[in-house]
């Protein structure tokens, strides 16, 4: 039986392999939350390197320019991604308490049974028969008719989550910047950093496929295939 303490799959690209405690990302954002915001990150980041071939042969100060420019995209991408954490995470509050007020105000058990029913039915309807799901919806709504509706307003996991969401955008887009601080060559500079993302977007393309309980070499010579493709369309075009 799998410990619930233990890191998912998709969590160990940011959480040492031994580590009994998960890491502020990993405690405040699930594996897929995590394994999305890094590809979009990634992309966004990729589109900035392969524009950079235009610009490259400018000079040191169009490199500059460029480098700022990754980085301030991606300060915006998290602080907009921030923003919509907390703005889902309080919709997802208001959707179950409505739920909750549903079933406190169904007209009888068989009512408030059917909607516990079809809010859970989805994802236990594979494992359980009717009967099992029936005495386990009773149970749930004799609690449930206990519950006081409690009001929604901004909590402070939000807070974390959104930070969380926020430095997780951040911090994949450095990768692709360290080239440019290391060789003197531009032009190395760029490949270099096309490489980093290319072997990123196939690493998270496959933690993605471990996450989906598919082959996540497929998934991951998928998402690498795709960067692949960007880099050398662009390169063909003089990029």
């Amino acid at each position: 039986m799998t410990n619930m303490n233990d890191p998912a799959p998709g969590v160990a690209m940011i959480q040492p392999e031994g580590s009994s405690k998960k890491w502020f990302i990993s405690r405040y954002l699930d594996p897929d939350d995590i394994l999305g915001e890094v590809l979009f990150g990634l992309i966004m980041t990729l589109g900035f390197t392969l524009g950079a071939g235009l610009i490259v042969e400018r000079g040191k100060d169009a490199i500059t320019r460029m480098l700022l420019g990754i980085l301030g995209c991606n300060v915006t991408w998290g602080l907009v991604d921030s923003a919509m954490y907390i703005i889902s995470s309080m919709f997802d509050r208001s959707r179950k308490a409505r739920l909750l007020q549903s079933i406190q105000e169904s007209a009888s058990d068989e009512e408030a049974l059917a909607i516990v029913g079809q809010e859970l039915d989805p994802s236990l309807e594979p494992f359980a028969t009717q009967a099992e799901r029936r005495h386990l919806y009773e149970s749930v709504l004799m609690r449930l008719k206990n519950v006081a509706p409690q009001r929604n307003h901004l909590q402070k996991k939000d807070i974390y989550g959104a930070v969380a969401t926020f430095w997780l955008v951040f911090l994949f887009s450095i990768p692709a910047v360290v080239p440019f601080l290391i060789f003197t060559d531009r032009i190395l500079a760029l490949r270099v950093s096309d490489i980093l993302l290319l072997s990123m977007l196939f690493l998270v393309g496959y933690h993605m496929g471990r996450v989906l309980h598919t082959n996540p070499w497929t998934l991951g010579s998928i998402v690498f295939l795709v960067g692949l493709v960007l880099v050398a369309i662009v390169v063909t075009l003089g990029g």
